[in-house]
């Protein structure tokens, strides 16, 4: 058992983590706004607060930190995602916590998938450059990981992209789904699973952490309409991307593969295994 501190722990793939790290480990996670599960080792944090940040990790002195927090809605996005790597790796080194941070695939520029962990990012939007800036400072501190992941869904809580799309529908607007953009969708207890093993592990560097197939979005949302029993297609157009977001972001997952016990199921296996049975992601 360990110490392990989550940042993020309202954030999508927060709340497949927390729940399953409890199980092994003595946990506190923070959020910035709503506390998903109301439980008394949460804390609200907004990690803009530095000296908020480091008292907190200071007084839980953690063993393994969990970056997750640093959404890409965030209207002060930039601001969350440098400040917060910054604040968090600090308060890392000071309290020689291990720390594990959330990247993207969409740090590169989409021009020569599949990506290996040691091609350098080259964003094209200003997520990417916000979080290859966070990669940059989180890298200063020699006890990191840095995991490089994809689009994340979960079958038992439904991911923000699939609301839209079912809010969209239900209210008779369009929904455009891309068949040119290449992405490899990890499911959430996976990559959750993958985080707390890297937790306890020795490896130190960057690691792509994500499905083991790669299919487009046009693809990965049918699969997901299908999984959520959303049947209305009429208004769904498939066609080419024409945003300024990267293309093929393929990551080669060779190294995760030799090295983590969890796998990194693709989506078609993460739907059939599923079928009947419950979340593993929950506190029962």
């Amino acid at each position: 058992m360990k110490r392990i501190l989550i940042t993020g722990g309202s954030s999508y793939l927060g709340q497949h983590l927390v729940p399953l790290a409890t199980r092994q480990h003595e946990v506190c996670y923070t959020f910035y706004e709503n506390d998903p599960f109301d439980l008394p080792y949460g804390e609200q944090l907004d990690l803009r607060d530095g000296s908020r940040v480091m008292k907190l990790i200071s007084g839980f002195q953690p063993e393994a930190i969990i970056h997750t927090a640093g959404s890409n809605r965030s209207p002060d996005m930039e601001a969350v995602i440098r400040l917060g790597a910054h604040h968090v790796t600090e308060a890392a080194r000071i309290n020689n916590a291990r720390l594990i941070h959330m990247s993207t695939d969409v740090i590169f520029d989409g021009r020569n998938a599949p990506y290996r962990e040691t091609d350098p990012p080259n964003p094209i939007h200003d997520y990417g450059r916000a979080k290859g800036a966070a990669e940059a400072i989180v890298g200063q501190w020699a006890n990191h990981v840095i995991v490089r992941t994809s689009l994340i869904y979960g079958l038992f809580i439904m991911d923000r992209s699939t609301e839209w799309m079912s809010a969209a529908l239900a209210e008779g607007r369009p929904v455009k789904l891309f068949d040119n953009q290449l992405r490899q969708p990890v499911w959430a207890e996976t990559l959750s699973l993958a985080c707390l093993e890297l937790a306890t592990s020795n490896y130190c560097g960057v690691l792509n952490v994500a499905g083991d197939q790669s299919v487009s979005r046009a693809y990965f949302g049918f699969k997901l309409l299908d999984w959520w029993g959303i049947n209305d297609r009429d208004l769904v157009e498939v066609g080419p991307s024409d945003s300024k977001w990267p293309l093929d972001t393929r990551l080669d997952l060779t190294m995760a593969r030799e090295m983590l016990s969890t796998p990194l199921l693709g989506i078609d296996q993460v739907i059939d295994m599923t079928q009947n049975r419950p979340p593993a992601s929950n506190f029962n």
